[in-house]
């Protein structure tokens, strides 16, 4: 497995390089944004540790970039961060990041979040069904981790793909932020019930659902949690 590691201080680079190699890991790094998004298009990462305060351009324009290229969109992101608002954490998550930790990080933490992002990942390749899940307009295609409405690519990051791969071979069922949290990242998992709902509104925007409709795809049920609606 390769890591990418983008922060411009040396410093940081280095302590989290020390601790991913120790887990038998590949590292590359990088000190701004011009050079991370060269190694993403010549190394294909495995996965990109992103800090979001770099000198050339932020993170989150980072971010952005990977998500529209073609070649390099499905490559997991997790930002590092000290800022600690809701807004920026927010952003970052609807711009396709699937995970984040903020500093001061303990390395232990860190290796937690990044030992599950990959695993999600290989998960998405590695599904016990080969069946596509048909569901009104959207075919979820598990081993390609593709979804499709009427035929066009709907472009999802692989935490909105996971969720709703989960919801969707449970439809009808009513599911609560922490058990989706529990399902799709693991029990014990850090994560506050905003990140779930910053995550549900991203897949909304993406295949044009609306909560206020009198059919939606996704039904929030308030005070309970989410579910896909029977067709």
């Amino acid at each position: 497995m390769k890591i990418l590691i983008v922060d411009d201080e040396e410093p940081i680079r280095e302590l989290i390089k020390y601790n991913v190699e120790k887990q038998k890991y590949e590292t590359f790094t990088a000190e701004n944004g011009q050079q991370a998004l060269e190694l993403c298009r010549n190394k294909n990462p495995d996965l990109v540790i992103l800090d979001l305060m770099l000198p050339d351009m932020s993170g989150l324009d980072i971010c952005r970039i990977i998500r529209n290229d073609s070649s390099i969109k499905n490559i997991p992101i997790i930002m590092v961060t000290a800022k600690t608002e809701d807004s920026d954490i927010v952003t970052g998550l609807e711009l396709g990041a699937d995970d984040y930790v903020t500093k001061p990080f303990s390395p232990k933490v860190l290796l937690a979040r990044i030992q599950s992002v990959l695993r999600r990942k290989g998960e998405a390749f590695r599904s016990n069904s080969d069946e596509d899940i048909k569901i009104r307009s959207l075919v979820i295609s598990p081993l390609k981790h593709k979804v499709t409405q009427n035929e066009k690519e709907v472009e999802l990051s692989a935490t909105e793909f996971s969720i709703l791969e989960f919801l969707a071979r449970h439809k009808g069922q009513v599911f609560s932020r922490q058990q989706i949290i529990n399902a799709v990242k693991g029990s014990s998992y850090p994560v506050t019930d905003r990140s779930i709902d910053v995550q549900i509104l991203g897949i909304r925007k993406k295949i044009g659902d609306s909560p206020e409709s009198s059919n939606p795809f996704i039904e929030t049920l308030r005070g309970v949690g989410y579910r896909i609606c029977e067709e």
